[in-house]
């Protein structure tokens, strides 16, 4: 619970700071991912910086994903505004109920959509990763936050490929030996000991 009485709940590997200042409630989100149940306070914002934008809400229930320079917000209720470059502030971006936005560094404005009834980006809450037919450029990040040794692409083709299912966050460990089961990819090891996903062919070499 942070000062205000609003809670954050961290997925692991977040780092984040608080701030308590006389015009807002202030959160640095560096990496990770936390959830947060924000106490009402329109005389009071309370504002996320993440990546190269911020998030400004009153009261609200939101999630919070950054990965290297990317930042997704998905609004469960409430309203938030979405700032994709907080040089520019005043080019906000407001957010409804079951949408959810994406930017970048370098993005005049977030791509947002609507969530799909079955979304599955706060599962983590309930320790399961659900993919549906995610490509793997976009699940290893996902996947490699609670790996000690993080999953590499061999190459663009390779993470081009898509992965579904429903995985216990409690035990990705014994995933690399399941995905060459479910996938058409096999397992090496690069010089620092990561283990490299490649894309098997018609000429590869079983075994």
């Amino acid at each position: 619970m942070l000062e205000d009485s609003s809670r954050a709940e961290l997925n692991l590997g977040t780092e984040l700071t608080y701030a308590n200042y006389r015009d807002r409630r202030s959160v640095t989100l560096t990496k990770g991912e936390a959830f947060f149940e924000v106490s009402h306070d329109s005389t009071h914002p309370f504002v996320v910086d993440a990546g190269a934008g911020s998030i400004r809400v009153t009261g609200t229930r939101f999630n919070v994903w950054v990965y290297q320079d990317q930042v997704r917000v998905t609004l469960v209720e409430g309203s938030v505004q979405i700032n994709s470059d907080r040089a520019h502030p005043s080019s906000s971006h407001a957010l409804a109920p079951g949408m959810q936005a994406i930017y970048k560094t370098g993005d005049d404005a977030p791509l947002i959509s609507q969530t799909e009834a079955r979304d599955t980006s706060l599962a983590w809450r309930n320790g399961k990763l659900i993919f549906n037919d995610l490509p793997l450029s976009q699940a290893l990040p996902l996947i490699n936050r609670y790996l000690q040794t993080p999953i590499l692409l061999a190459d663009s083709a390779t993470g081009a490929m898509r992965l579904g299912g429903s995985y216990n966050t409690h035990d990705l460990s014994s995933l690399l030996g399941s995905l060459p089961k479910v996938l058409p990819v096999y397992v090496t090891q690069n010089q620092n000991g990561n283990p490299v996903l490649n894309r098997r062919t018609s000429d590869t070499p079983k075994g």
